[in-house]
């Protein structure tokens, strides 16, 4: 029987929010991070442990892993599975509002703390081949690196294309088990370290009760349906160009359907204008249907 998707929500955070099994976050972060010795994380504190999400606030979610280590360092891993409008912006502002929640307002500035940013995206965002890759604020001319609270990494798994013969890291084993667990039946001999046994035993069906597998089905299915219509906007755009977009946008009529196809449009990177043409509404109502 093949394993759970790890990548899906639930299952993400069922495995790497789990109070219970922190060895597994640890080895994860410790890993991906390139954390070395004397900066390696000892210990964690889950901010908001793994709990079931309500299906009907699935679509509200975002997933994220919240920790601090012994350092007082705040760490966000967050799970993406597709590149929504504004997604490099929003994380800006997810990242540099936990930085600024850490002190109440008359409280001292050096009592701020650094905060890591770690995206798990299943989509491309960066022209680089890397598919590990991390952000600084550096100095333009001398590369100095003086501004060192905010870091932002990420790991974009259709980069990686290595086979599991060519697995040499821990954190090569991490993103190979991400990308590709769903289509494995048994652990591979190359990843026989406990947290990647724990890790695989979580993906096991029979390990899930009632609740865990409805939202991981809703989940599945809202995110085949959401490839779907990208994949045949896609395909129509490609058919019949952007005349026929904007017949077809015409015919959409009602608001609910204007919005859907507004969102898919912008996914495909169409900009306000182009869909605004599109749709025959002003840039304004283009942007409350992508808020």
């Amino acid at each position: 029987m093949k394993f759970l998707d790890p990548t899906n929500d639930v299952a993400f955070k069922k495995i790497f929010g789990n109070d219970q099994k922190k060895e597994i976050l640890i080895s994860f972060l410790n890993s991906l991070l390139g954390l070395k010795e004397g900066k390696k994380i000892l210990e964690v504190e889950i901010q908001n442990p793994y709990q079931v999400p309500k299906i009907a606030e699935l679509k509200n979610t975002v997933l994220d892993v919240k920790c601090k280590d012994q350092r007082n360092i705040s760490y966000l891993v967050e799970m993406q599975v597709a590149k929504a409008n504004g997604f490099e912006k929003r994380v800006l502002y997810y990242t540099s509002k936990a930085y600024v929640n850490q002190i109440e307002i008359g409280e001292d500035y050096p009592h701020l703390n650094q905060v890591v940013f770690l995206g798990i995206l299943d989509f491309k965002i960066f022209d680089s081949p890397e598919y590990l890759s991390t952000h600084l604020i550096l100095n333009q001319n001398t590369q100095e690196h003086a501004l060192k609270d905010l870091y932002f990494n990420f790991v974009e798994l259709p980069k990686f294309e290595k086979t599991e013969s060519e697995l040499e890291t821990i954190e090569d084993k991490w993103i190979y088990f991400l990308k590709n667990a769903k289509n494995l039946e048994v652990v591979p001999e190359s990843m026989k370290e406990e947290e990647f046994k724990s890790a695989f035993e979580t993906l096991k069906k029979y390990g899930w009760n009632k609740e865990e597998l409805e939202v991981y089905d809703t989940i599945s299915i809202y995110r085949q349906d959401e490839r779907g219509r990208l994949e045949q906007a896609k395909i129509d755009g490609e058919k019949i160009g952007i005349e026929k977009g904007i017949e077809i946008g015409m015919e959409k009529g009602k608001m609910e359907e204007k919005k859907e196809f507004a969102m898919s449009l912008s996914k495909l990177g169409w900009s306000k204008e182009q869909i605004s043409q599109i749709l025959k509404i002003s840039e304004d109502e283009v942007g409350k249907y992508l808020e």
